[in-house]
């Protein structure tokens, strides 16, 4: 009975920190490929830094823009359950 209900215990808080591990990764994802996104356009238009600076600007705001809406959502949840 006490092992079950450890087991119980631990898939719990594994579920719950599950919802936040992704967004490290989308975080820096978003980053990157607006980054490459940037260099891309800077090869083309022989503009460097220029595009490279904007576009990692502009992946930035939307990563963590996109990091405190989720964050958000799920704490909205969370109350919601309870």
């Amino acid at each position: 009975m006490k092992s079950e209900n450890n087991q119980k215990k631990f898939a719990d808080s594994f579920q719950q920190a599950g919802q936040y591990l992704g967004l490290g990764t989308q975080l820096t994802a978003t980053i990157l490929l607006m980054f490459f996104l940037g260099r891309w356009l800077d090869s083309k238009l022989h503009s460097t830094p220029i595009f490279i600076l904007f576009f990692s600007f502009l992946g930035g705001v939307a990563g963590f823009y996109n990091f405190i809406k989720t964050v958000l959502q799920i704490n909205d949840k969370k109350k919601l359950d309870r």
